[in-house]
């Protein structure tokens, strides 16, 4: 037995206590997978690819869809304010054949992200546009815009109600309930110093639940083996392919303004390449971000099955950050899928030929 194939089997054994996931076989294609049971997602990517459309025009249908159903309440522009009660979205495309990657970040006035970074890619020859300048391009290149992205009402609740708890602040003291923050050593040595120290304690956990940082990340392969990836959350939208993939999101609920997730940055929340396969990542973006789970697919490559490579991107996350929240799918070009999660109970969605409707696969933490 080769030293390559000895250390994989070490890998596969070591970690087939530890996690929930098994290796699922393909059904043949086409196939669409999805995190979470988004059920109507993934049965609008089924009905587009099984009528004959692209992989890329299929898993657009299935991201759109969950994008207008608001999917758990977050997907969606509007689903996630940030502390000034802005939405501001963050979207990838990128093509797993040529590898050209377009995105978007921090852009407001355009709710269609996806849309934005494809633009990005087909005509620019640059990878990543960010703030206002985005929203410019987007609106120059027929998107409609300037739109009002803002979540009024559950921003209103979280400030008057809630008294901006929880927040991703942290070592910092409030001037007043909700801000400004500073340092609290300036904050003390300042002739501000007695204004509001009594007022909340900031919280310095990410926050991250079902609830207010969601995730559809969405893989088509047609009959053809060509393949898109897509993903959107509450936090992060992301619509990637696998030979090319579509990514926006919309940032944690209750960001700090200027916050950019994880879903624009090829590698973290998502990553293609036409020869191996994909994957999709949903969680903590702004952890993932830091080890680019997405690497799963270089360890398909390597000869890693997909549950192996999925629990092995995990388990690097957790041996650093022991309370990451997060999950991640992988699918080879054969339409092998596996799933690995950490700090929550994760689902995936796969339709295929062999199913008469979406099954739900639960992956245990």
């Amino acid at each position: 037995m080769a030293f390559r194939d000895l250390i994989i089997l070490s890998l596969y054994l070591s970690f087939s206590m530890v996690f929930g996931s098994e290796t699922q076989n393909s059904g043949g294609f086409p196939l669409v997978i999805s995190t979470w049971p988004f059920l109507d997602a993934v049965r609008a990517a089924w009905m587009a690819v099984d009528s004959g459309l692209s992989a890329v025009d299929s898993v657009m249908e299935g991201c759109s869809t969950c994008e207008v159903l608001r999917c758990d309440g977050t997907v969606g522009p509007g689903g996630s304010p940030d502390e000034n009660g802005e939405t501001t979205l963050d979207a990838m495309i990128m093509d797993g054949t040529t590898m050209e990657v377009g995105a978007v970040g921090s852009m407001r006035y355009v709710k269609d992200g996806i849309k934005a970074a494809k633009l990005v890619m087909q005509h620019t020859k640059h990878t990543f546009l960010v703030g206002d300048q985005a929203s410019a391009f987007a609106i120059s290149m027929g998107l409609p815009g300037p739109t009002d992205l803002k979540s009024t009402q559950k921003w209103i609740k979280w400030k008057e109600e809630e008294h901006c708890q929880p927040n991703f602040r942290k070592d910092v003291m409030p001037v007043k309930t909700c801000g400004p923050y500073h340092l609290k050593n300036l904050l003390l040595n300042s002739n501000l110093a007695g204004t509001c120290l009594g007022g909340p304690r900031l919280s310095s956990s990410s926050h991250i639940g079902l609830h207010n940082h969601d995730t559809i990340s969405m893989a088509v392969i047609d009959e053809k083996g060509s393949s898109r990836f897509c993903s959107l959350l509450s936090v992060l939208c992301v619509d990637r392919t696998y030979s090319g993939w579509y990514v926006y999101l919309n940032g944690a609920t209750f960001k700090i303004p200027g916050r950019v997730g994880d879903g624009p940055i090829a590698g973290s929340s998502a990553y293609a390449d036409s020869d191996i396969g994909a994957c999709g990542a949903t969680g903590d973006g702004d952890i993932m971000m830091r080890f680019l789970p997405c690497q799963v697919v270089e360890s398909m490559r390597l000869g890693m099955e997909p549950r192996v490579a999925a629990k092995d991107a995990i388990s690097r996350i957790t041996r650093k950050f022991p309370e990451f929240v997060g999950a991640i799918f992988a699918v080879n070009k054969s339409g092998v899928h596996a799933g690995a999660c950490h700090g929550w109970t994760f689902q995936y969605s796969v339709k295929n030929p062999a199913m008469k409707d979406v099954e739900v696969f639960t992956v245990l933490p």
